[in-house]
């Protein structure tokens, strides 16, 4: 049986970037999922494990960069819907 795949691009929004707080935010929110989450910047870089607090900040994602969340495993719909959604709303930092 395939594992189940779900990809979302998403632009950082807050003025601030994905500094501690919102990748911690997202941490937290990729953890309630069993799905892994993989996270890229779309212009190159090593792949952030989604549920790493270390892995999120050294993605170094500034107000402006473009992300790909990828989410694998049955609930990856789901979670990648959530982030998104989280990210689309600047980590309700502004």
């Amino acid at each position: 049986m395939a594992v189940k795949e779900s990809i979302k691009e998403v632009t950082i929004k807050n003025k601030l970037g994905l500094h501690a707080r919102p990748a911690s935010l997202f941490v937290q929110a990729a953890s309630r999922f069993d799905s892994e989450i993989t996270v890229v910047r779309k212009d190159g870089g090593e792949p952030a494990d989604g549920k790493s607090l270390m892995s999120m900040l050294i993605l170094t994602a500034a107000c402006g960069t473009v992300l790909t969340i990828k989410g694998a495993g049955q609930d990856c719909e789901e979670a990648v819907r959530t982030l998104a959604e989280l990210v689309d709303r600047g980590f309700d930092e502004d």
